[in-house]
C-alpha cells in the first residue's frame, strides 16, 4: 500500500519543495496563466479543490543524494493549492534514485523538511 501524507502548503515554495519541470515556482505561474490549456486545467483545479478537496494526491520525489524534495507530478495541483491558500496537501512519494523509482510505502523522511510539522 502506497504511504500517503499530508504536508502545509507553504512548504511548497522555492528551495523547499521545488518544482521539477521549472526553474521556479513563478515559471510555472506564469506558463500556466498564458497557455489556454494549461489555463483550463488551473481553473477547473480552482473550481474544485474548495468543493470536494485535493482528490488526486501530489508526488513528491526526494533525491537520494541530497535530500532535496521536488514534486514529481502534480505541477497544476500544487500551484492552485498555493493559489487558494489551502493549508495542506495529500501527496504520495518516492526516492530519486540512479536505478529507477517506486512509490514507497515506507513513511516519509519528514526530517529533510523541518517544518513540515
Amino acid at each position: 500500500m502506497r504511504y500517503q501524507g499530508t504536508l502545509p502548503t507553504t512548504l511548497l515554495r522555492d528551495g523547499t519543495i521545488s518544482p521539477t519541470e521549472y526553474t521556479r515556482w513563478a515559471d510555472a505561474q506564469r506558463r500556466f496563466t498564458r497557455r489556454e490549456k494549461d489555463a483550463a486545467i488551473l481553473a477547473g483545479l480552482l473550481e474544485s479543490i474548495p468543493r470536494q478537496g485535493l482528490t488526486v494526491p501530489i508526488v513528491l520525489g526526494v533525491s537520494d543524494r541530497d535530500g532535496a524534495v521536488y514534486v514529481a507530478d502534480g505541477h497544476h495541483r500544487a500551484v492552485a493549492l498555493m493559489t487558494l491558500r489551502a493549508p495542506r496537501f495529500p501527496f504520495h512519494w518516492y526516492w530519486i534514485k540512479t536505478v529507477g523509482v517506486r512509490i514507497e510505502d515506507r513513511p516519509f523522511p519528514y526530517h529533510l523538511l523541518p517544518e513540515a510539522n
